[in-house]
C-alpha cells in the first residue's frame, strides 16, 4: 500500500507474531488528519492486533509505523506513553470506566495525569460532556448510569486531551443498535469538528458505515476498500 500524501499515520509492511501465530502478515495502513477508517475483519484476523501496533502499545516484528513524519520504533517507551497521554485517544468495548470516580472525575482524569489542575480539568471535561449529551450524569458514578451512556462519558474522556488521533476498538460492541448509532453520530461528528483521525476497528458494517474509508484485515494482510459512490 502507498500511503497519500499528507497521511498523519502510516504503517508499511507490519509483521507480528505471536508464538507460532501470525497475527500481521504485511499489513498496510494511513490516516489524514479529519478521517475516519474503519478496519474491519472477521474474529482473528488482526484487526486488533493493528490497532495496538498503530497505537505503540505493542511493538511489531518488522515493518515502519511512521506518525507525524516519526517512526515509532525509534521512540522510547517513555516517549510513547507521552504520545498515547498527548496524541491519542482511546475508546474501547466497555468503556473502562474508573468505577470509583464520578463521571466527570473520569473525563477529566488524563487531563490530571498531564498535570491540569481539577478546577480547569473538570471545566474542560463538563464542556465535552455537554457535547455528547452527557452533563446530566456529572455527579453519578459509572455503575449509576446506562451502558450508552457510560460509552459517551467514555468517548468524552478521549476527547477531552484533544486528540490528533482516536482510536476505537469496537466502541458499540456492548451496546444495542439504538444506542450504537447515537455513539457513532456523536463520536464521529465530535472528532471530525476537532479535525482528528479515528481508527474504528469493527465487525459491523452498520457501524463502518459511519467511515469514510474501510480496510478489511484478512489472515494478517490489510486491503484498502474503494466505497461506492
Amino acid at each position: 500500500m502507498t500511503p497519500p500524501p499528507g497521511s498523519l499515520l502510516v504503517a508499511e509492511d507490519l509483521r507480528k507474531a505471536y508464538g507460532p501465530t501470525l497475527a500481521l502478515d504485511g499489513a498496510g495502513f494511513s490516516i489524514h488528519p479529519g478521517e475516519v477508517v474503519a478496519v474491519m475483519g472477521p474474529s482473528g484476523s488482526g484487526k486488533s492486533t493493528l490497532l495496538h501496533c498503530l497505537a505503540g502499545i505493542v511493538q511489531p516484528d518488522s515493518g515502519s509505523i511512521t506518525y507525524a513524519g516519526r517512526e515509532l520504533a525509534t521512540m522510547s517507551d517513555a516517549e510513547r506513553s507521552a504520545l498515547r497521554r498527548s496524541d491519542f485517544g482511546f475508546v474501547f468495548q466497555f468503556g473502562q470506566l474508573v468505577p470509583e470516580l464520578t463521571c466527570v472525575e473520569n473525563v477529566a482524569l488524563p487531563l490530571r495525569l498531564n498535570g491540569t489542575s481539577r478546577k480547569a480539568a473538570e471545566k474542560a471535561a463538563l464542556g465535552w460532556m455537554e457535547r455528547l449529551e452527557v452533563d446530566d450524569l456529572k455527579g453519578k458514578r459509572p455503575g449509576e448510569v446506562s451502558g450508552g451512556q457510560g460509552q459517551r462519558v467514555a468517548v468524552a474522556r478521549s476527547l477531552v486531551t484533544g486528540p490528533r488521533v482516536l482510536f476505537a476498538d469496537e466502541p458499540t460492541g456492548a451496546l444495542d443498535s439504538l444506542n450504537g448509532e447515537r455513539v457513532m453520530e456523536l463520536l464521529t461528528d465530535a472528532a471530525r469538528s476537532t479535525d482528528a483521525a479515528v481508527v474504528l476497528v469493527t465487525h459491523e458494517a452498520r457501524v463502518a458505515a459511519y467511515s469514510d474509508r474501510e480496510i478489511v484485515v484478512r489472515d494478517g494482510r490489510s486491503r484498502d476498500m474503494e466505497r461506492a459512490i
